[in-house]
């Protein structure tokens, strides 16, 4: 059952919170072994708090009133363990509860455990399986958040992105990812790695409910899906990395905009200025330079708790300078102002989610070479499913609009979402 869904039939009464929350723990027993979704979740608590949120009268409710949650475990909670996927963190209980986790205590939702993510959301692999494959990687770094929500152990799932840690493990987990325009959600809390491009967003069943999510926690305006926008103005943009993608992912995107076009969309080629295509160099720099300055106390004091892929990462981040640093920043500064520029005739860009399919288990997590110039600039994006790869795996498309134009993106992506999922 979808968040939306769920969340209707609570308030109108055709559901309890607790009978939503045991057919998670159900679900939880049964796949948990296999998938290797959890770092910690706790039954008990999850259902006191779904029995007085069932108490609790009509008026006082919230927008997730009665939703459990998935929350991914670089995030602090107050009443869980957060470890960042770290011995050095091991048993490692916060004081209090990251923003982003209270505000969804706060619209009534349920913190059902913590996801697992690699260590300390970089690439080292975590043990989780994907549920659509047990031989293949969810991706990361938001590796639990999606196989959860995939294998229908909670609805809804945080995560976070520096690269593509949410559009692309929901990608390879034939789910919905979305990625908010850049500080849309508060941050506090979250174990940063590159506080300019750190972003909170959500992992779900359809875009409606990654909406409904992203208003509950941020307050922002939820579209109207109900009321049907006129097509939109589509940029096709095959990024310079086109042929980084495999064949099947590049025969989706040109047959999904074929047939967004039969639809009534207005669909044309967008090519990248030199300036954005660029930015690949940038991003790396910008975040293995905050990296290693974000993580100089766990690398300093205790090295040998650290992966050697980690370590090698923070290592040349240490080599980069502050001038290679600046300049960097003011390169993308710099392209999100032509690219904002660029895309006045467009609703919204049409791209790649991922390379193709889900990498083999505890392979690398996957490139996030489609997924980094929309991070780095700030852009909302949300991938969609709509196909399978030659392993009959699943493939998404990825939506990206204006920044700052998350409601609109939202709304164009479920349309899309209509025609192709």
């Amino acid at each position: 059952m979808s968040a939306a869904r769920a969340a209707r039939e609570i308030k109108e009464g055709r559901l309890t919170s607790e009978a939503l929350v045991q057919a998670c723990l159900r679900r939880i027993r049964e796949r948990e072994p296999q998938i290797g979704a959890w770092a910690y979740y706790d039954a008990e608590s999850a259902l006191r708090q779904a029995r007085a949120l069932d108490r609790m009268a009509p008026g006082l409710r919230g927008p997730l009133h009665g939703i459990p949650v998935g929350v991914k475990d670089v995030l602090d909670t107050a009443d869980m363990p957060t470890t960042y996927n770290s011995p050095i963190y091991q048993g490692h209980r916060p004081a209090w509860d990251a923003a982003c986790v209270a505000a969804t205590r706060h619209a009534g939702g349920i913190a059902l455990g913590k996801t697992m993510a690699t260590e300390f959301a970089n690439n080292h692999p975590a043990p989780t399986r994907n549920p659509r494959d047990l031989q293949r990687s969810p991706g990361g770094s938001s590796s639990g958040s999606a196989a959860a929500v995939a294998d229908f152990m909670v609805p809804l799932a945080i995560g976070t992105q520096t690269g593509g840690s949410i559009i692309r493990p929901a990608a390879f987990c034939g789910v919905v990812g979305y990625k908010p325009t850049f500080g849309a959600i508060n941050r506090a809390g979250l174990k940063a790695v590159a506080e300019s491009v750190d972003t909170i967003g959500v992992i779900a069943r359809s875009v409606e409910d990654a909406a409904l999510f992203v208003h509950a926690v941020s307050g922002r305006r939820l579209p109207d899906f109900d009321d049907q926008p006129p097509p939109p103005r589509i940029g096709f943009c095959r990024s310079p990395y086109w042929e980084h993608a495999d064949e099947a992912t590049r025969n989706l995107l040109e047959t999904s905009a074929s047939r967004l076009a039969r639809a009534g969309a207005k669909v044309r080629d967008f090519t990248l200025p030199p300036e954005v295509a660029g930015l690949y160099t940038e991003q790396d720099a910008i975040v293995y330079f905050e990296t290693a300055r974000a993580l100089a106390y766990e690398f300093h004091r205790f090295p040998g708790k650290i992966s050697a892929a980690l370590s090698g990462r923070l290592e040349q981040g240490w080599r980069y300078s502050c001038e290679d640093y600046d300049a960097a920043q003011h390169h993308a500064e710099a392209a999100r102002i032509m690219l904002a520029a660029q895309m006045e005739g467009y609703d919204i860009l049409l791209t790649p989610s991922a390379h193709g399919e889900a990498p083999r288990w505890r392979q690398p997590i996957g490139d996030s070479l489609f997924n980094k110039n929309w991070t780095l600039l700030g852009l909302p994006c949300v991938t969609i499913p709509c196909g399978t790869g030659p392993s009959r795996l699943p493939l998404g498309v990825q939506i990206v609009g204006p920044r700052h134009a998350d409601a609109r993106t939202l709304r164009y992506a479920h349309w899309v979402w209509q025609r192709l999922g």
